[in-house]
């Protein structure tokens, strides 16, 4: 079946900021041609509108966004005419002076209705940057307020090994969250605060983390995959939403592989594929630079503050890095090996089409191990891998690898929104 792709470019005399305000609004009427607009009842990300002069219904899918990027796709499900496929991605970009808009289609359709619907297309986008270039400033976004402290309760799960817990929240869906290889369930209080009012939200510490406990041998990704369900289990929750930061996310990604019918929501920080698509030599030469501190008797607490100004990014202020030091300062040497060679020997590389749930995808403005253009780049693989395209990609501003904890009222906006719409 041919194939055809329209571009329109638009500018706009104001700033990207207020324009993306209107263009973002995946149902609003701002288009001239829309005559009715609405989501559609029970299908997420969905709308449904009908244009002036025709009685054709058309109903499109939201499959992905980005806040911070100022970018949104989606697909056609139905209404037009001949096309088998039909997937538009709308962006919005800050130039000197102004805003510049890029509307842009991939049409698949029959050979005798392909050249209709591009001219269709593109009489539709043409007459929507002109709206969007001549509407005024839409008013700004109501700004979440912090959520106020919460109790936070600490619960083992005894068994081997003994998985140590901080839950806070009584009621709503699951969340679980994973820490870094040089952190801990600490490292989220943060998070449980803010979704406490809104999901019961649980921060584990991995094996040999904090309270929890080793196993019986070397840690793998099938028994962090293990204790996931154990702590899914112990909270009967048959759904769930995963939070992964940076080696967390790894674990995440993989239980994701191997349990998608299990998540609501798959939320990945500051990371994604790991060593996962790594070759032998990278990351045995990974691992042997990790370990040598340690085979010369050191401690994590020895080499904390050289991991932490790798870590934190420019803006950190003291406080923030005096909690990283004091989270890679706990972590016992023999567990830190362990998780390195965990880390640096994974089962498979990732098969992003089994990414069926949705997903959101968060990194640092000044990540240098997870750099936004290489998650972005993963967010991308994502969307054109999975068979219900369903992904956020944001990047934090002002904030390094450790994201939540330096900017967290920017991460916990973008989690809680999507908390909320995957699991209300």
């Amino acid at each position: 079946m041919p194939r055809d792709r329209v571009q329109v470019r638009g500018v706009a005399g104001r700033d990207a900021a207020s324009v993306w305000a209107l263009a973002g609004d995946f149902l609003g009427a701002w288009h001239p041609f829309i005559d009715h607009i609405e989501a559609e009842p029970g299908v997420p990300e969905t709308r449904r509108f009908t244009v002036k002069g025709d009685d054709a219904v058309y109903r499109e899918r939201l499959t992905y966004r980005s806040e911070s990027d100022r970018v949104l796709a989606y697909q056609a499900l139905s209404g037009i005419e001949g096309a088998d496929r039909y997937a538009a991605r709308l962006s919005v970009a800050e130039t000197d002076g102004g805003t510049s808009m890029l509307w842009s289609a991939d049409i698949t359709a029959r050979a005798e209705r392909l050249a209709a619907i591009c001219a269709g297309t593109e009489a539709v986008f043409r007459a929507g940057l002109e709206a969007l270039a001549a509407a005024p400033p839409a008013p700004p976004a109501p700004r979440l307020d912090a959520a106020p402290p919460v109790p936070v309760e600490t619960r083992l799960l005894d068994g081997t090994p003994r998985l140590a817990l901080s839950c806070a929240g009584a009621s709503g869906p699951l969340v679980i969250f994973l820490h870094g290889i040089g952190g801990g369930r600490a490292n989220w209080h943060r998070q449980l605060h803010a979704l406490a009012p809104h999901a019961r939200a649980v921060a584990l510490d991995l094996r040999g983390y904090g309270d929890s406990t080793l196993g019986f041998g070397p840690s793998s990704v099938d028994g962090y995959c293990d204790d996931i369900l154990r702590v899914a289990a112990a909270f009967g929750a048959d759904k769930f939403v995963l939070v992964g930061l940076s080696y967390g996310a790894w674990i995440a990604t993989s239980f994701a592989m191997r349990h998608p019918a299990r998540l609501a929501g798959l939320v990945l920080s500051g990371g994604c594929t790991g060593m996962s698509e790594a070759g032998p030599e990278e990351r045995e030469a990974f691992r042997i630079s990790r370990e040598v501190p340690l085979d010369a008797g050191q401690r994590p607490a020895d080499f904390a503050p050289a991991v932490v100004g790798i870590l934190a990014g420019p803006k950190a202020d003291a406080a923030t890095r005096a909690e990283l030091l004091a989270s890679m300062a706990a972590i016992p040497a023999e567990t830190y090996r362990d998780a390195l060679r965990c880390f640096t020997n994974p089962l498979e590389r990732f098969d992003f089409s089994r990414i069926t749930m949705p997903c959101l995808l968060m990194t640092g403005e000044h990540d240098r191990l997870a750099p936004p253009a290489e998650i972005r780049t993963v967010a991308g693989r994502i969307l054109d891998a999975s068979p219900t395209p369903d992904v956020r990609f944001e990047v934090i501003a002002d904030a390094g690898h450790l994201c939540n904890i330096e900017a967290p009222g920017s991460y916990d906006a973008h989690l809680l929104r999507f908390v909320r719409r995957v699991a209300p």
